[in-house]
């Protein structure tokens, strides 16, 4: 151990100088988030036998903490800019903690739904420990390489965890008790924690003091929270009631999107009447940089939304319902496993390809492959190796977009918001997957088992817990979908993004 830490030292020391230590505790900080971003992966149905829930209905605990986190990010990263971003850093970690241990207790579904929610602070965590590494080698001449080999570094931790988180869930589901399973987070969170607090130092010149509540945007968070509250408690309220316009609960549904949408119409006008806006809403309408964003939101629909479907269908036993994989839970960290690999993969092949043909051509390449792997599920979903083929498509489209994206939005908008432009990439694409989530718990649930058989058995058919085969068909033809049509909106975005 002395020798490893020795090792890394001296690397850190070569390539961070006095730096080297503060990036080595935040690559552990961002493999605590990989493992986070990889662990439940595999244990949704899992989890839905816990809470006796369908396996429809982990789409709305992706879908809550991905709108979450659309809100918290921007909140987050701009408080972190006025009060210091350690300070901030330590307090989402709390406040990841405390859900993440709430997870292990939480009685019933709702209770789970809010906790996991809360848990989605850990997104801010890579912004903020970007902009702390960015400032504390500000007086250095060579800040802007330092950052960049640092974001490298802690990306390429919090891949490493996430494979690793699900490799490790799918181990212990079938040896543990679902709980005690559900803890493992909550330990690697508090150790996480302990990390930031001993080795991680504040900003220069960051206080508490600095913050100024009048200078903050409080109203445009208000609005956009409003907004998306009650367009995701309208499709919350059609999942209980379904679309049929004969109930009533469809009609309180309309009403609540309808309010959503004037929420959302009244925060563009706050923002753009306000002086530092929470989200610059005049970039939206930048010719060069819609096109960048509207690829990110369509893209966020099958790199986000989807990935509960796939857990649950893997696991969905094809004996009792016809359909599914019937995986153990390590069968499936394995398929998330090789998916990850494929979009690290993805992400490093993206410059090769880029030097073969053109940025462009890659990026479109790169969409296309979205949709060839979801295609593909529509004929080949009935055994694992299947499985994995399609994810193996869909994982090396999905990481040559994760990687280029932000950069192509950073190089698309003006010099003096390319950090604006990047975050909000990210918040669209997080915004697409949450809309989806909910969207394909929606299908998964309307027509429960109306393309299975009679079950063999009763016991896990009668309980109603598995999503309907029409409703994986639509999943996957919406992600096709998306990613064709988000490779026609490459073609819009301008010449300079992909310079």
């Amino acid at each position: 151990m002395s020798t490893t830490g020795n090792r890394f030292r001296g690397r850190g020391a070569l390539l961070f100088g006095g730096l080297g230590s503060i990036v080595g505790f935040l690559a552990f900080v961002e493999f605590t988030s990989g493992v986070l971003q990889g662990y439940y992966a595999p244990l949704l149905t899992d989890i839905a036998r816990h809470l006796g829930v369908n396996d429809a209905d982990v789409n709305w605990l992706e879908g809550s903490q991905l709108m979450l986190s659309a809100l918290v990010v921007p909140a987050l990263s701009k408080l972190g800019d006025q009060v210091g971003h350690r300070r901030v850093l330590v307090w989402s970690t709390m406040v990841t903690l405390a859900a993440s241990t709430a997870l292990v207790v939480a009685p019933v579904f709702w209770v789970f739904l809010v906790a996991w929610a809360l848990q989605g602070f850990y997104v801010v965590w890579l912004p903020l420990e970007i902009a702390l590494v960015y400032l504390r080698s500000a007086d250095r001449p060579d800040s802007a390489v330092v950052t960049r080999r640092a974001a490298a570094l802690l990306v390429g931790a919090l891949e490493t965890g996430a494979i690793a988180g699900a490799l490790a869930a799918g181990a212990l589901v079938g040896t543990m008790d679902i709980r005690a399973v559900l803890a493992i987070p909550a330990i690697v969170v508090g150790l996480c924690l302990v990390a930031i607090v001993l080795g991680v130092q504040e900003t220069p010149g960051a206080s508490a003091a600095n913050f100024r509540i009048r200078e903050f945007d409080l109203s445009g968070l208000a609005w956009v929270t409003s907004s998306l509250v009650l367009i995701m408690g309208a499709l919350f309220v059609l999942r209980g009631t379904g679309v049929s316009p004969g109930h009533g609960g469809f009609w309180l549904a309309v009403v609540m999107l309808l309010a959503g949408a004037a929420a959302l119409f009244r925060f563009v006008a706050v923002e753009r009447a306000h002086p530092d806006p929470l989200i610059d809403v005049r970039m939206f309408t930048d010719p060069a940089l819609w096109p960048v964003f509207a690829t990110a939101g369509l893209f966020g629909v099958s790199v986000l939304g989807a990935q509960a479907p796939l857990s649950t269908f893997a696991r969905t036993d094809p004996e009792v319902y016809g359909y599914g994989l019937g995986a153990t839970g390590f069968q499936t960290s394995l398929i998330i496993g090789v998916y990850l690999i494929s979009m690290v993969a993805g992400a490093l092949l993206l410059p090769l390809v880029s030097r073969w043909a053109t940025p462009r051509l890659a990026l479109l390449f790169s969409s296309l492959a979205v949709a060839v792997g979801f295609a593909l599920f529509l004929p080949f979903h009935e055994s694992i190796g299947q499985a994995i083929t399609n994810m193996v498509v869909v994982g090396l489209g999905s990481g040559a977009l994760v990687a280029s994206l932000p950069a192509a939005a950073a190089a698309a908008a003006p010099r003096e918001q390319t950090g604006v432009a990047t975050g909000l990439t990210n918040s669209v694409k997080t915004v697409g997957g949450a809309v989806a989530s909910c969207i394909f718990g929606l299908a998964l649930a309307t027509t429960a088992f109306a393309s299975a058989p009679e079950p063999a058995t009763s016991g896990l058919a009668t309980g109603g817990t598995a999503g309907s085969f029409s409703g994986y068909l639509t999943v996957w033809i919406l992600c096709s979908a998306t990613a064709v049509i988000s490779a026609v909106v490459l073609l819009f975005v301008p010449k300079r993004a992909f310079a």
